[in-house]
Order: structure tokens, then sequence, then C-alpha cells
């Protein structure tokens, strides 16, 4: 039988596609410098090449534009996290849907948000009452499906057929005509960080927790940004986001502590020891809670 990777090897495979489809080195003047650093930064220079180096170096000078970077970040990271979470059915067990720009009416909580557009377009009165931009896309969207009775039962008879008990949640598949896929996670992909780029993750944030009808989702940021100080705008706080991950974090203190920048690595340990900021391979385990 074939071994399954383990986390350590998927990450490396994550950061080798990202090497290869994202990272991109351009040239300003005599200096290169890669594509998610800031080009008038010169700690975010220095700190995204030193990520490149350990990651494994890259030469493709061939142009890449943000949008098509941003697209490509999304759907990689989507693939290491349907890889990761799969090794933790153990832990977490059921029946998972990964996707991009899925809008959340799709799923069980925020369905109510479809009838609700609806009204709203056949009315403009009620348009500039409640705005239009309450049907979000996240980036990424991890669903679970509901269970038949038969699963629910499969050690004990814990459900009957037409009894009245946990005849409303979601969980159960049989309390509705049709499935409705429950939204587990809403996950964000920001390349990178650049002016109040990051603010429509806090944005779709409070949307989601303000707009549910049920439990809240797991609510997350994954970016690439170089610097501590940018990834703080985002990270720092709580109340909305569950925490911000990178997509190198242990690249990145590294690299930090090579070219001796005080102020960007005390940033980066106050993100780190206040727990806002964690490593990509930590956030398949912490959606297993």
């Amino acid at each position: 039988m074939e071994s399954k990777m383990n986390i350590s090897e998927l990450r490396r495979a994550y950061h080798q596609r990202i090497s290869e489809e994202i990272i991109r080195i351009q040239k300003d003047g005599e200096s290169e410098y890669p594509n998610f650093a800031d080009r008038g930064s010169k700690a975010s220079r220095a700190i995204a090449q030193g990520i490149v180096h350990r990651l494994g170096g890259i030469s493709s000078h061939k142009g890449l534009s943000g949008q098509t970077a941003g697209g490509l970040f999304e759907t990689i990271t989507r693939d290491f996290l349907e890889q990761t979470f799969a090794l933790l059915q153990h832990l977490r067990p059921g029946k998972w849907q990964y996707s991009v720009q899925t809008p959340i009416s799709h799923f069980d909580q925020y369905e109510h948000l479809a009838i609700l557009e609806r009204i709203v377009e056949q009315y403009n009165e009620l348009a500039s009452s409640l705005g239009t931009d309450y049907i979000i896309k996240p980036d990424i969207v991890i669903g679970r499906w509901p269970l038949s009775d038969d699963e629910i039962n499969q050690d004990q008879i814990l459900v009957t057929q037409g009894g009245p008990f946990a005849s409303f949640t979601p969980l159960r598949q049989a309390n509705f005509d049709q499935a409705r896929i429950i939204l587990h996670a809403s996950i964000s992909c920001k390349w990178t960080l650049r002016s109040d780029r990051g603010q429509n993750a806090r944005t779709e944030a409070l949307n989601l927790i303000r707009n549910r009808k049920g439990n809240l989702p797991h609510i997350v940021a994954v970016t690439a940004e170089p610097l501590p100080t940018r990834i703080a705008s985002l990270a720092l706080g709580t109340g909305d986001l569950d925490c911000v991950y990178h997509f190198a974090l242990h690249e990145l203190r590294d690299s930090i502590e090579d070219i001796k920048n005080a102020d960007q690595l005390d940033m980066l340990m106050v993100l780190i020891d206040g727990r806002r900021l964690r490593d990509i391979s930590d956030l398949p385990f912490d959606l297993a809670v």
C-alpha cells in the first residue's frame, strides 16, 4: 500500500508549487526582488529574498499579474488544505467539500441571504437601505455535508425517522428535503498586504458573524506578506478573524533574523507570542477543532 505524505512533506510540496507557479523574480534597475516583496521597501525585498532562498530558490523572470498570482495562491492553498485535512479524518471525521469563490448563500447558515437578495433586487429603496454586499464569496470555503440517519445510528440507534427529537439540526440530512451543506470554514487568501488591501478580510469576517443563522464557521486569513508590520494590520486585535496564517512562517522568522531587522522581528514575535500569527502547517489542525 502506498504511504501518504505527512504534514511536513505536504508543506514542502505546497511551497514547491508556489515557487514554480507563482513566485517570479522582478527587476528594478540592476537589482532583483521576488514578486511578493514591496519594490519600495528594502526590508521587504530582503526578507522575501531570504524566504525564496530557504524554499529552494527560483529563477523564473516570466511575467505574472497580481490578479493571476492571487488566484493561483487560492487554488494551491485550497489543494494543500484538502490534502492535509484528509490526514486528520480520525480527529475530525466527516464528508467535506473544498472550493474557491463560492457564495456563502450556498451554505445552511446563510441560505436566507439568497432570499433577501432576490427581494432587494426588486426594490431599489431596499437596496439603498440594506446594501447589496452581504452575499460574499470567500476565497476558499470548506463545507461539511450532513449525515444520513444510517450514519448517525452506526453504533447504536440515536434517532428515529419521524420522531420529534433532533428534527431541526442541519447535521441530520433527514430534516430537510434537500441536503444543506454546512459552512465549516471561510479562508481569505492575501498574496500580499498593501495599503488597506487586507481590510476587506475583516469586512467579510464581520459579515459572516452578523448574518449567520447557526454556528459560526472558522474565519481565517492566509498570506505571503513578508513584512510583519503589515501583517499586523490584519492580525492584531480579536473579534473578527480567528487567526492569520503565513505560508512560510519559519522561513519568514529566519529571514528576518538574518538581516537583523529589530523592528520587524519584534513585531513578528508580538504576533506569534500573542497567538495572532501561525504557520500554514498549523491551519489544518486548527480546522479540526
